[in-house]
């Protein structure tokens, strides 16, 4: 038997998917040229600047990473690297315990397993150390053009003040995301709501005055109402 919940989130689908073309449309017109940030040429280096990016700018990253690219061009240079000195390399983008592990790790299987080469497999590789969900559809969509809906602090902030989801974790938020947006818009929706969540949807201030996507904004209605009752 179904919850009152989940009754009311199927009744409240097609409300949302009425909006949706709308939306997709606008993104297009603001953000026409959406695409990765992180400065990369191949798979293995996209796959170390994602595991960078965590909690760091994505300038900063790929500020670090022409050096580092050049001083271990291959996953088995990694693996080999010492701890210590990959630390170093990377100390600037914050974390670098955790992240000179997880790239040491996960280089170590990718030479192992893989010859080096980055599966282009979702299960794949969210089984490497340090990679989920998010950094394998950055890597499966910019490296290898496999739709897949990337959900980082900014799309999941964008999607739920937009009403497309009522979720908080992130892979029930991509699931909302990949049944309402057409798999051929998966990669540029991505990078088209990171960069509203990065230039207007701000998390403390967000610019909803200005904001085109206003008239389809839960937030803005919200925050319209809250004013008006004042």
């Amino acid at each position: 038997m179904q919850s009152r919940k989940e009754k009311s989130k199927k009744l409240q689908l097609p409300v949302v998917q009425r909006k949706v073309g709308s939306i997709l449309t606008l993104l297009d017109e603001l953000y026409p040229g959406a695409t990765c940030s992180l400065g990369f040429r191949n798979p293995l280096e996209l796959l170390v600047a994602t595991v960078l990016s965590a909690q760091c700018t994505d300038e900063r990253v790929n500020q670090v990473t022409p050096g580092l690219f050049k001083k271990y061009p291959t996953a088995q240079a990694y693996a080999q690297a010492r701890l210590e000195e990959l630390e170093n390399e990377i100390r600037s983008t914050g974390f670098y315990h955790n992240k000179a592990k997880s790239i040491s790790a996960a280089c170590r299987i990718l030479d192992e397993r893989f010859n080096g080469n980055i599966p282009a497999d979702l299960d794949a590789l969210v089984q490497l150390p340090g990679i989920g969900r998010k950094t394998a559809n950055v890597i499966l969509g910019n490296a290898y053009q496999i739709p897949g809906i990337v959900v980082d602090t900014h799309v999941s902030r964008v999607a739920q003040r937009l009403g497309l989801t009522s979720q908080k974790d992130p892979d029930k938020i991509e699931q909302d995301l990949m049944e309402l947006i057409p798999r051929e818009r998966w990669i540029a929706f991505s990078h088209q709501m990171i960069q509203h969540g990065r230039q207007l949807c701000q998390a403390r201030k967000p610019k909803t005055e200005v904001c085109p996507l206003r008239p389809y904004c839960d937030y803005a209605a919200a925050h319209d109402q809250e004013k008006s009752n004042t």
